[in-house]
């Protein structure tokens, strides 16, 4: 697939100095070397606004990131290769909010708030000069890590798939890498992680941010990465990411942070309400929706919930504004030059996802339908997160409130008529047993879509 590397910006709004050309082949742009700023101001002054590149800045945690960073005042670049409208293509499933294009979502953004958002299309996985040229000619403080592809359950769906997820994720990051390697550029990089390389069983106390204290067997103590259990191909990409990550700062003393995050509920922020053209994605499907969102549209639509197996998993969730706001936390709090890979566990509040299906069906009457679960994954486990690294650096976290849970209702009720209620359902299996034991769940997923196209 080819990507034609280009830079969008309004024509009838953005000021000049917005637009900018392609770099030619081996060109490097007149730009002096940028001092990098330091942790934290001085006497509690305001941190310093930055130059960001928001990897993947088109996609559901991207997009919003930007406007609240450009919001805060940072100079924000968005580079982004589409592929998730692609992917909507291939699957037949859009997002249930419209999605303007990002020449009309920058030109929006532009005309509301007065402030300049620039676009590059650029392949992070097979456009490495480009990238490289790029990062040299901004001289990024930050680069903000999104770009890669998020959902387990499409990494899943087919050996196409989870090859594209390896392929993709891992070129991705280990691009980015060699880039600011290459570029000789000082860049502070935050890369959006998953809880799920900690696995979902349940891990017997507290899991740590990112580190364990350990004895080995000659007495000695040691800090190493907590064990990755991935239940997934794309949970093992970012498994693999931590890895190569770990490497280049021993190896090139590359400053990163990686925040491991939890499940990510909500649409709408402060930001991305105030346009119809600056609309966040609503994924609600099989393979996209995150289970909060999608339960939250079932509930609206009138459709059953589909719980998988027992419903006894919990996880970690994070409103999708408090995403964006972690991510500022983390780049106003870099980690200095040869000091360890910066770990955050991004989570407001672990649920048990039968638990917040009970919440729903007692606010709204929604019936609860439970299926063979897809997943290859205990029916059962605990989960106890520390998180206390953002809520000592200012995080008040936004825990699932009824108020909250009515706005993301009243938003799928709003474009109901975009929804494809057939697509609700998983069609993805982690492997063939979990295949099997799906077919026979015949009646369960009838009843499904019999309400589906009652609804």
């Amino acid at each position: 697939m080819l990507f034609v590397f280009f830079i969008l910006a309004a024509a009838a709004v953005a000021p000049a100095s917005a637009f900018r050309m392609p770099l030619a082949s081996g060109a490097r742009a007149a730009v002096g070397p940028r001092t990098r700023v330091s942790m934290v101001a001085p006497n509690g002054a305001s941190p310093e606004k930055k130059k960001v590149l928001v990897l993947g800045g088109d996609g559901f945690c991207g997009w919003p990131t930007a406007l609240y960073l450009s919001e805060q005042g940072h100079d924000v670049m968005i580079v982004d290769n589409l592929s998730r409208r692609k992917i909507d293509h291939d699957l037949g499933c859009d997002s249930l909010t419209p999605i303007s294009t990002m020449e009309q979502r920058v030109a929006a953004w532009n005309q509301v708030s007065g402030r300049s958002i620039e676009f590059v299309n650029l392949d992070l996985a097979k456009d490495y000069d480009l990238l490289v040229q790029l990062i040299k000619a901004e001289q990024p403080n930050t680069v903000v890590h999104f770009a890669e592809q998020r959902a387990a359950p499409y990494s899943m769906r087919s050996s196409k798939t989870k090859r594209y997820t390896i392929d993709n994720n891992l070129s991705a990051t280990h691009n980015l890498m060699c880039a600011i390697v290459e570029s000789e550029v000082d860049v502070h990089v935050v890369h959006l992680g998953t809880m799920g390389v900690y696995g979902y069983g349940t891990s017997g106390g507290e899991i740590p941010e990112g580190y364990i204290d350990v004895v080995m067997p000659n007495g000695e103590p040691k800090k190493i990465l907590h064990p990755a259990y991935p239940g997934s191909i794309y949970h093992a990409t970012k498994c693999l990411d931590a890895l190569l990550f770990q490497f280049y700062q021993k190896n090139d003393q590359l400053r990163v942070t990686d925040l491991h995050q939890g499940i990510v509920w909500g649409t709408t922020t402060p930001q991305t309400i105030r346009d119809e053209r600056l609309l966040n994605r609503f994924d609600y499907d099989g393979d996209y929706g995150t289970v909060l969102n999608r339960f939250l549209m079932q509930a609206a639509l009138d459709v059953p919930l589909t719980v998988y197996g027992t419903g006894g998993q919990t996880r970690a969730f994070i409103h999708i504004s408090d995403t964006a706001r972690c991510i500022e936390i983390a780049l106003n709090n870099p980690p200095e030059s040869g000091a360890p890979v910066e770990i955050f566990n991004q989570v407001a509040e672990p649920r048990r996802v039968r638990d917040i299906a009970n919440i729903l069906q007692d606010q709204c009457g929604a019936e609860v339908q439970f299926l063979e679960n897809p997943r290859a994954e205990a029916a059962e486990n605990e989960l106890d997160v520390a998180n206390a690294k953002f809520c000592n650096l200012g995080l008040e976290p936004i825990t699932l409130q009824e108020g909250l849970f009515s706005e993301v209702r009243d938003v799928a009720k709003r474009y109901s008529d975009r929804c494809i209620k057939e697509k609700i359902l998983p069609t993805a299996f982690w492997n063939k047993s979990r295949a099997k034991a799906a077919s026979t769940n015949k009646l369960k997923t009838e009843a499904v879509k019999e309400g589906a196209a009652q609804a």
